[in-house]
């Protein structure tokens, strides 16, 4: 059916087929049987067409959590609910999974990727493209290739060495492609080597489609394509977004005036074709997933607690009267727990940009806590420190509607919003056509939940009118310059001023917005936010109350992490530190209570000068809109923190390998070669890390027994390793098995599995050792090798020599 289709279309129509008509989707031609493809953001849940709180979307856990559970199965389970929600908003394309890799801890974008390690990334990837497909959903994998950082992201060149290029960073999109034959991939903004990559024929023509088969779809980042005659040369299918882009009628022209050849646009549409047939949107063309074989309906909120809770990892869990801290025994803490810290109430749930989506709930973990804990535990609150530097959008106590009017006032449509944040990309609301628009107001009431001076401002860049209390605030014109277009287009969060307002008296607020209109945008586009802050409190009264209430507990959990300003999409982080005085308020806390657990609400590392001083660390990355349950689920035993690190953890900033994000000349050189993550920390001299690569504790202890090596199962493996490990703790629990190869350049990570036994049990699981895992890259004559020598294999402190 697809060669059928492709013999009816035209040239225009071919060239049509592969440029979106809009925001989100591909054009349908009803002729031919063939419907409008549309895609959506992930990768932690689906935005579907609008990207509107109105339209709500589970929120899984970030990328880096998933990782954690270094479990592909989850993962599998993970890409299956996300399918599941894809087709409930009409969607048939997920852009996700982002398989780049952690080159630096100071990538703004850490936490929407999962690891420093290429196997670990392309184990967890496989798992999520499987299940996605599973529901006969496409997946465009992301952002190939060299997409480690933000900084001038749609103009570096990375200059990345042939053997790190090979062994790093196309080895996730090579195992996925090979374990998962995805139906999609998405080509980067940046250039690798002096080549864009929505044009670079060696790595997409060359390696992508020649070496590994790939037969699906090539779709650019969004406003990636620059080139007609480039893109198309270069393999890349699809231009997005639309309807303006280097192809459809600009193709067609190329093609007639001789600048490219008319096969290229058959292949890409017949691509196109198939992509189509495979999401069931081609008449006549079997889906590649019948409806009756998708898996079967599953609890989003339970499996987002469930990994949640799974990616956890436990770093320190210090003795104290004679016991692990954690997990909490309700008996013991009947003097009380103090709960402190601003993420405790109000969590950082995901990261910021085309990771965001917007849930229809969010647990925090004291509304958990207070659920969880037995009668009679006394549960007190302290916010101890304000790690926020800006105002964020208006929430809580905030009644709010956006509406939109032409240029005469006449309204052309409204919508309910659940915060301040006006976000309309492509798709309008209900009845408004975004060339009518000339003002959007966002309008309603505010009740404070306390008195004192509030403060309000501004987000966007557009001319502005707020208004509060019926008081002015601020009148003028708002622009905040950004070398990314995206980061531009939303701007700065502005205080504009501050209103002393009584608690429990609603006032009304107003925010009208003017969008530019001498501005040239690719794409249809509104964005604004009134934005809020309460009134602001002394920081050292803030802490002394903290401390206060530490010292009366039995037991301090205390909850620090990063804002939107520190991990977000569109700009790479500058340090490592914990925003505000929250690193402060953890070291005083710890001082007046030995028993402080500290929860890191983070989705990268971050710098914890604090570690030996505390109880328990605990990591829950970005957990997802179920956190808050995950966590006291962990805290309180009923589940064990299953997580293990799936990248390296510095001490300090200047303690890491790569530091270096900012292109120099228009070029970010990887001269660091293939060390990068743990690999790099093996390196001679190096320091020793806070908290090392594949490090996790759990509530139970794991005695490794035997290693021994069995034929290998397949001509892809080199061996097979049985691992026998036994539970000698008190508990039931999951071990995660690492096995390493210990070759002369450094320890690689070349398999691992996991196991769960009773206390007292033995388990033994089987790990197959890949021969790509284990062969190096040689660039004199571009193929892969394996080492000369025999190489030992490591699992926990067993050893084992390969022949």
């Amino acid at each position: 059916m697809v060669e059928a289709a492709l013999g009816r279309l035209d040239l225009e129509q071919k060239a049509g087929l592969l440029s979106g008509q809009d925001m989100w989707s591909l054009p349908a031609l009803p002729a031919i049987g063939l419907g409008a493809v549309v895609m959506s953001d992930g990768p932690i849940g689906v935005r579907g067409r609008r990207w509107s709180a109105d339209d709500p979307s589970l929120a899984l856990p970030s990328p880096t959590a998933l990782a954690a559970t270094w479990d592909p199965q989850l993962a599998r389970r993970a890409g299956q609910l996300l399918a599941q929600e894809a087709r409930r908003k009409g969607v048939h394309v997920l852009l996700a999974p982002t398989v780049n890799l952690h080159r630096s801890p100071l990538g703004g974008r850490h936490f929407e990727a999962y690891s420093e390690d290429p196997l670990l990334t392309g184990a967890i990837g496989t798992g999520y493209v499987r299940g996605v497909q599973d529901g006969g959903v496409g997946v465009t994998v992301k952002h190939f290739v060299g997409n480690e950082a933000e900084t001038d992201r749609f103009t570096v060149d990375n200059r990345i060495g042939e053997r790190a290029l090979r062994e790093l960073y196309l080895a996730p999109f090579e195992a996925i492609v090979r374990g998962a034959r995805p139906w999609g991939v998405m080509a980067a903004y940046n250039a690798v080597n002096g080549v864009t990559m929505t044009e670079h024929t060696e790595l997409v023509n060359g390696v992508l489609r020649g070496e590994w088969g790939f037969d699906g779809v090539v779709v650019s980042d969004w406003l990636a394509a620059r080139s007609t005659a480039g893109a198309i040369r270069g393999g890349l299918d699809v231009a997005m977004p639309g309807p303006h882009s280097v192809y459809g009628a600009a193709l067609a022209a190329a093609v007639r005036a001789g600048e490219v050849p008319e096969d290229l646009v058959a292949d890409a549409a017949r691509r196109v074709l198939r992509l189509a047939a495979r999401v069931g949107l081609l008449a006549g063309a079997p889906a590649a997933v019948a409806p009756a074989d998708r898996p079967a309906q599953v609890d989003g909120r339970a499996l987002a607690r469930e990994i949640a809770a799974r990616g956890c990892v436990l770093l320190r869990n210090a003795v104290r009267e004679d016991a692990p801290v954690l997990p909490l025994e309700p008996a013991a803490v009947r003097g009380g727990i103090a709960l402190i810290g601003a993420a405790a109430r109000e969590p950082r749930i995901l990261g910021g940009g085309s990771a965001q989506v917007f849930p229809d709930r969010v647990v925090s973990l004291l509304d958990a806590l207070g659920e969880a804990l037995p009668a009679g535990v006394p549960l007190g609150y302290a916010l101890g420190a304000d790690p926020s530097e800006e105002l964020a959008p208006a929430a809580g106590g905030f009644t709010l509607r956006a509406v939109a009017r032409a240029a005469d006032g006449r309204e052309l449509g409204s919508e309910a919003l659940p915060s301040g944040q006006v976000q309309w990309f492509g798709e309008m609301p209900d009845g408004i056509d975004h060339d009518e628009v000339h003002t959007v107001e966002v309008c309603g009431t505010f009740t404070p939940a306390v008195g004192g001076a509030h403060r309000f401002g501004t987000r966007g860049t557009g001319a502005f009118t707020l208004a509060v209390a019926g008081e002015v605030l601020y009148d003028g014109l708002q622009f905040d310059p950004h070398s990314d277009p995206f980061e531009a287009f939303f701007g700065t969060p502005t205080e504009r001023g501050t209103v002393r307002l009584a608690a429990g008296v609603p006032v009304p607020v107003s925010l009208r917005f003017a969008p530019p209109k001498d501005v040239d945008l690719p794409i249809q586009a509104i964005g604004c936010s009134l934005v809020h802050g309460e009134p602001e409190r002394d920081g050292e009264e803030l802490i002394a109350e903290a401390v206060a209430a530490a010292r009366a507990a039995h037991t301090a959990v205390v909850v620090v992490g990063t804002t939107e300003r520190v991990e977000s999409e569109g700009f790479d982080r500058a340090d490592l530190h914990l925003p505000g005085r929250q690193d402060e308020l953890v070291a005083r806390v710890a001082a007046a209570n030995p028993r402080t657990v500290v929860i890191v609400n983070s989705g990268a590392p971050v710098e914890l000068p604090w570690r030996e001083d505390v109880a328990a660390i605990l990591l829950c990355w970005f957990p997802g809109q179920e956190g808050g349950h995950a966590l006291a689920d962990v805290l309180l035993g009923d589940v064990e923190p299953g997580g293990r690190l799936p990248t390296t953890w510095p001490a300090l900033l200047s303690d890491a390998p790569v530091t270096e994000v900012t292109p120099r000349d228009g070029v970010l050189a990887y001269e660091e070669g293939v060390r990068i993550g743990y690999r790099a920390w093996q390196r001679a001299g190096a320091p020793a890390p806070a908290y090392a690569f594949g490090h996790g504790l759990g509530y139970t202890s794991w005695a490794y027994e035997s290693l021994t090596a069995r034929p290998a199962d397949s001509a892809e493996e080199l061996a097979s390793v049985a691992v026998r490990v036994r539970n000698v703790g008190r508990r039931a629990g999951r071990e995660v098995v690492q096995l390493y190869l210990d070759r002369a350049d450094g320890r690689v990570l070349v398999g691992f599995g996991s196991v769960s036994a009773a206390p007292g049990e033995a388990a033994e699981v089987v790990i197959g050792v890949p021969r790509q895992a284990v062969a190096m890259w040689h660039p004199p004559t571009s193929t892969w090798r394996l080492p000369p020598t025999p190489a030992p294999l490591t699992c926990g402190q067993l050893t084992l020599s390969l022949p």
